[in-house]
């Protein structure tokens, strides 16, 4: 069953399944006109690929999806010339990278899609996950973000290599 995000309606669909979302602040983009830093969700068919997950805040997800306990040394490089770009990295790093140990609780949840990953494309943008939305209820800066209770309802329903949609 593939998970379907409406950018226009701010939805996520999975079967009778249907929570609103948060995405990027500036809207959204088809995924060739994608830049780095742009904050607009990218449209496009991906996959799921793994998740992580804050083991000292949450216990493992109940999810037949692959998940992956973030340690406070883990980030993701977002730094269009450097080798690892869009890349999961160890901090410290030389490069600009995001870390993925937040205390906002943002990134408690993140679930990997395959945009922009095989192989990277420089510039193309990069960290666009599914995570938990801000406790200000905010866009994003290009992810999709669900309320902590919509993403713990969802884990249930999502496994490796389920196709996401974002359509305008």
């Amino acid at each position: 069953m593939d998970i379907l995000i409406s950018c226009q309606n701010k939805t996520l669909r999975c079967g009778d399944f249907i929570v609103p979302v948060r995405i990027g602040k500036a809207g959204f983009a088809d995924s060739a006109q994608a830049k780095e830093g742009d904050a607009k969700t990218p449209l496009g068919a991906y996959n799921l690929r793994f998740g992580f997950y804050r083991a000292d805040r949450l216990p493992p997800p109940q999810s037949p999806m692959v998940f992956r306990a973030l340690r406070p040394d883990d980030g993701w490089c977002d730094a269009p010339d450097d080798p690892a770009y869009n890349r999961f990295i160890k901090t410290p790093y030389a490069a600009s990278h995001e870390s993925l140990w937040r205390d906002d609780g943002a990134y408690d949840i993140i679930l990997v899609m395959s945009h922009n990953d095989s192989p990277p494309v420089s510039g193309k943008g990069s960290a666009v996950f599914f995570h938990v939305s801000q406790i200000d209820d905010r866009q994003t800066l290009g992810c999709v973000a669900l309320s902590p209770d919509a993403m713990a309802r969802l884990l249930p329903r999502i496994y490796n290599g389920q196709r996401v949609i974002i359509e305008a």
